[in-house]
């Protein structure tokens, strides 16, 4: 039994990750007018589902595999800082409500557990951007600093909170249907 478990637990991993892939292969668009390269993807929905369903590590395991299919196909414009870029942001979106709903599962603490993974995950995002978009843009730090306030934590908050959002709505109803073939 504990094989088979294992089998199904891997197959909704793999699954989720496609449908990260996909998603944000389809959808990405500018938030911030101006500023074309911030761009939203709903890729981190299905990862915060996994994290909720399966645990933190599975999360991060779902957000690794992600990170890289991502990185070597539709962001691999942005090589490797896109990809540290998103995986530590991400990890911190991914871990907290995951952790936090882990300890108790309840819509208070799913709820909790989003909001402050929101608000960490914007800022991380602050040293992350003043440290690796000024390399990546040819800017320098002063360029990407002037550009914190009106566009790179707004943007963050944003993309955050949609995604937060989103894998609150959804949340229950898939893992209703999931649950059935995994013990979560």
């Amino acid at each position: 039994m504990k094989k088979n478990q294992t089998v199904i637990r891997t197959a909704i991993m793999a699954m989720l990750t496609a449908v990260s892939i996909v998603l944000v292969y389809f959808i990405h668009l500018p938030l911030i007018p101006g500023v074309a390269f911030l761009e939203y993807d709903p890729a981190d929905i299905p990862v915060l589902i996994g994290a909720m369903m399966l645990g933190p590590v599975s999360g991060i395991v779902i957000l690794l595999a992600v990170c890289l299919i991502q990185a070597l196909t539709v962001s691999a414009a942005s090589g490797w800082i896109g990809f540290v870029m998103h995986f530590v942001a991400s990890s911190v979106l991914v871990l907290i409500p995951s952790v936090i709903y882990r300890k108790k599962k309840t819509t208070v603490s799913l709820i909790v557990g989003l909001v402050l993974g929101v608000i960490a995950m914007t800022a991380v995002m602050i040293p992350l951007n003043l440290v690796f978009t000024g390399i990546f843009m040819g800017t320098g730090v002063k360029a990407v600093a002037s550009m914190l306030i009106p566009a790179i934590i707004p943007f963050n908050l944003a993309k955050a909170s949609i995604n937060a959002v989103v894998t609150f709505a959804v949340f229950t109803p898939i893992s209703k249907i999931l649950g059935k073939y995994t013990k979560i």
